[in-house]
């Protein structure tokens, strides 16, 4: 699996501009529903507060995997976000969130959803590659760093 298959240029957030998790969401939703109107951003947004009134989805060392399930979609969708202030999303170990990867599926792809979610976290439990995100040059230098991935 590639997460470069799953991931388009115009979701590379290199930095968010909001500075709660909730303002967050609604910033990443944005930019997915920008590229994909077919979308209901609303909708998109509720599913993934929804998932985080459930636990938060900051894992710790400054990382956090949104994700929820849409049935309107017809395909996965990534999207990355790099907050270089840091976002409390009041994750395992209370530190702030700097890196965001944002996963949204199709109802019936269950499987696939959750094979990419187990990829995303293996890639971010290497402290280079988090290293190498946070120093990355804008939407092109994390797009040369995901693009291997």
């Amino acid at each position: 699996m590639r997460l470069g298959e799953y991931l388009d240029t115009e979701l590379i957030l290199p930095e968010l501009a909001s500075a709660t998790k909730a303002e967050v969401l609604r910033e990443i939703v944005s930019a997915v529903s920008d590229r994909i109107p077919e979308m209901d951003a609303e909708e998109a947004l509720r599913v993934l507060l929804d998932r985080e009134s459930l636990g938060s989805t900051g894992i710790g060392d400054g990382i956090a995997i949104p994700h929820g399930k849409l049935e309107s979609l017809d395909r996965i969708v990534v999207a990355v976000a790099r907050s270089t202030q840091g976002v409390d999303f009041e994750a395992l170990d209370h530190a702030p969130c700097r890196i965001i990867f944002l996963v949204i599926a199709p109802e019936q792809v269950a499987g696939l959803h959750l094979r990419i979610l187990a990829h995303i976290s293996r890639l971010l439990k290497d402290p280079e590659f988090r290293r190498n995100f946070l120093e990355a040059d804008g939407v092109e230098g994390l797009q040369q760093l995901l693009q291997g991935t």
